[in-house]
């Protein structure tokens, strides 16, 4: 620990109740909890259930955090913990020479060239997904968008058909989700807690972990290979070696494998079901998007070459994660003592990065709260400090598939615009604050051609 750690004050905050803390509260209302945060500052402190806890709401401290000593935090125990140690060999919650040695082994899958060679392949199946739910009519909007995005990332990054396999890939991705609500028992209270949806989540699990031990033995009868090197992430991860000679133990193959099905495909599909809920609560947007689409997309799908003659399609995504972040929160734990934004944060502490309080605070946005794609105008970006603007995170660990995220969402949005009109039933559906940050209930949608 540092001298001025040692001597700096603790954080302000809420004192809360004897054993639960802030919990009840936060459980409650998380929003209005994060607004009474505001008036202790930009680094609060509180406890939940025996845990201490320090919410971030400053730019320049979440900076501090993600970049400039990412080295002094980590990723906690308790996420680990949360999922029954599944996913913790992924590259998502490794640390230290895991890390990044994962890192460095997994990073060619996604360059520039490499994510943008998938661009037909997402506009393509999106495109298929438009007339799916066209012939639908009344679609469950998420469910659909799951579909979609996991049938990409699955032919993309797997080099698969998942076929009958979906439905355990999102029973998967339904626990996880389930986990990471705002006060989840689950992912507060200790795993030896009886609690009848561990059981649930435990079958979820467990039935995810035969897919991927039936992909992994699919794929060792043989590899693609792609000039010579392995054309996927499985084959990628079977013929990997690291620097020190080891290769990726059974589990840690498996934990990858569930690292990207679940936020590969979630990602993106809770940013459409977003992008849609948005769109049908501010009419001019959604008609000045359909106007751009179809001066500019000719046929049936948006291409790469589109993109950059959509700049409207681009302030839509990028309103749509700000205002609904894919994970609402970053976690992260100090390895020892640390000075932050002039307080002391002990060793242990559980620090919390709340993207969507930080993407709304009106210190930074004008009416923060609306939905307004062209407030990414007029040099916004280049005014909004360092870290006001998050939503993949930041610093050496930012989303490894970050590029693949953002061309996926503007792609598909732009073909399912040029092919078909989404009547979302409740544009005013709430969101469900945790990580991801999704729907507090279904969203149904009326879809037909155009």
């Amino acid at each position: 620990m540092s001298e001025s750690a040692e001597r700096a004050p603790l954080p302000p905050g809420p004192d809360g109740l004897p054993v639960v803390g802030s919990f009840l509260r936060f459980r409650r209302d998380p929003f209005a909890f994060y607004d009474d945060l505001r008036e202790y500052g930009d680094v609060v402190a509180y406890r939940m259930l025996g845990y201490d806890m320090c919410s971030v709401l400053d730019p320049a401290a979440v900076e501090a955090v993600l970049l400039d000593d990412a080295d002094a935090y980590r990723k906690p125990d308790l996420l680990g913990d949360a999922l029954d140690d599944y996913m913790t060999e992924g590259v998502l919650l490794t640390e230290g020479d895991q890390w990044r040695a994962q890192r460095s082994t997994l990073q060619p899958m996604f360059y520039r060239e490499r994510v943008e060679a998938y661009g037909d392949l997402m506009a393509a199946y999106a495109r298929d997904a438009a007339a799916d739910w066209a012939d639908g009519g009344d679609v469950d909007l998420q469910a659909a968008a799951s579909e979609y995005t996991l049938r990409v990332l699955a032919r993309t990054l797997l080099d698969a058909d998942l076929g009958e396999h979906a439905d355990a890939v999102r029973g998967f991705a339904d626990a996880v989700r389930e986990i990471g609500r705002a006060g989840s028992l689950a992912a507060q209270l200790p795993r030896w807690v009886p609690l009848p949806s561990r059981r649930r989540h435990r079958r979820a699990f467990e039935r995810f972990d035969g897919v991927v031990a039936d992909l992994v033995e699919d794929r060792r009868d043989g590899r693609p290979t792609d000039g010579g090197g392995p054309a996927d992430l499985l084959s990628l991860l079977l013929a990997a070696e690291y620097p020190d000679g080891s290769t990726p133990s059974r589990t840690e193959v498996r934990d990858q494998l569930m690292t990207f099905l679940f936020a590969g495909h979630d990602t993106t599909s809770l940013a459409l079901t977003w992008a849609f809920v948005l769109l049908n609560r501010r009419p001019a947007a959604y008609d000045r998007l359909r106007a751009e689409v179809d001066a500019t997309v000719d046929g049936d799908r948006a291409t790469v070459a589109d993109l950059e003659r959509l700049p409207y399609t681009d302030r839509v995504a990028k309103e749509v994660l700000r205002l609904r972040p894919p994970a609402g929160a970053l976690f992260r734990e100090p390895r020892e003592d640390v000075e932050l934004a002039g307080y002391r944060v002990p060793e242990g502490t559980m620090v919390v990065l709340p993207q969507f309080a930080v993407h709304t605070d009106p210190r930074f946005y004008d009416d923060p709260e609306t939905f307004r794609p062209e407030r990414w105008t007029d040099g916004l970006e280049d005014d909004l400090p360092d870290y006001a603007y998050f939503p993949f995170g930041g610093g050496p660990r930012h989303c490894i598939g970050m590029r693949f995220a953002a061309l996926e969402l503007r792609l598909a949005l732009a073909t399912l615009v040029a092919n078909v009109d989404v009547d979302v039933r409740d544009p005013d559906v709430d969101p469900a604050l945790g990580s991801p940050f999704e729907p507090a209930d279904d969203v149904r949608a009326v879809v037909t051609e155009r």
